[in-house]
Formats: C-alpha cells, sequence, structure tokens
C-alpha cells in the first residue's frame, strides 16, 4: 500500500503554510500529495432544533451553511492545485463529516504518513469547536501530525 502525506485545505490563508510544508515534504520524499476539505455536516447539530423557532428559518440557515462551504471547498481545490504545480502524484479529495473526526480517522490510517494541518484550518466557516482540532489530533493521530500556525 503506497504511503502518502495529508494536507487540510480550507482555502484560507491559514492553510497556505500548509501546503507549503506538505508540498515541501512530499518533493523531499518522492510521495503523494492527497489535499482534503471536509464538507461540515454537523451544522444541524450545532444549532439545534428550535434555531428561530421556524423550520424555514433554521433549513434556510442550513442551505446557505452549504452553499458557503461548497464555495470554500471550491477555493480550496483552486488553492491545493495551485501550490502543487507540477508535483506529480496529487489528488484533491471533498469529504463530509466532523472536520475534527474526518482528520483523527486520517491521521490514523496506515497510508497515511503525515497530516499535515494549520492549527486553525475549517474556521473559516465559524465553527468555535474547532478551535480545539490540535489538541484533539495529538490526543488521537496514530501517524504523525505536522502543525503550522
Amino acid at each position: 500500500m503506497m504511503k502518502h502525506i495529508v494536507v487540510a485545505v480550507d482555502g484560507s490563508q491559514v492553510s497556505a503554510a500548509a501546503i507549503e510544508q506538505a508540498v515541501s515534504v512530499a518533493r523531499q520524499r518522492h510521495m503523494t500529495l492527497a489535499g482534503v476539505f471536509v464538507i461540515d455536516g454537523n451544522w444541524p447539530d450545532y444549532i439545534g432544533n428550535d434555531w428561530q423557532s421556524s423550520k424555514g428559518a433554521r433549513q434556510g440557515f442550513l442551505d446557505y451553511m452549504l452553499k458557503e462551504q461548497e464555495a470554500q471547498a471550491q477555493a480550496a481545490q483552486s488553492q491545493f492545485e495551485e501550490a502543487v504545480g507540477q508535483l506529480p502524484e496529487t489528488h484533491f479529495t471533498i469529504l463530509a463529516g466532523d472536520p475534527t473526526e474526518v482528520l483523527s480517522k486520517l491521521a490514523s490510517e496506515p497510508q497515511t504518513e503525515l497530516l499535515v494541518t494549520s492549527k486553525r484550518v475549517f474556521q473559516v466557516s465559524g465553527r468555535p469547536s474547532l478551535k480545539g482540532l490540535a489538541k484533539t489530533l495529538i490526543k488521537r493521530a496514530t501517524q504523525p501530525v505536522l502543525f503550522t500556525p
């Protein structure tokens, strides 16, 4: 099974340093590089069922957040593709779920040699629960994790 480097990309400036580090390591070690964006599927749980006491308002907000995240996913893919340039063996994936859980799982898969991420990745969507991402990854990851500011 081919081992690879995974980098969390959110299309914002904070993930630029992570991509740069991941590209550098991938070049040095001649490894594949996988860019990952996670569409946060936990917004319904985060805002609760009684949000503004209206199903229409709640659903409208959830639809808005999904569109925002889809736009972020496109920006993340563009950011990744521009940064990797001519680096061979790269691919970009959009996953869905809780970003902390998804990155924890990726950081524990045997084929992941290294997970590179910013301590502030995926916070562009405003989820305060992601502020503890680095601490959680340190506890859960079985493979090495490199954090950038």
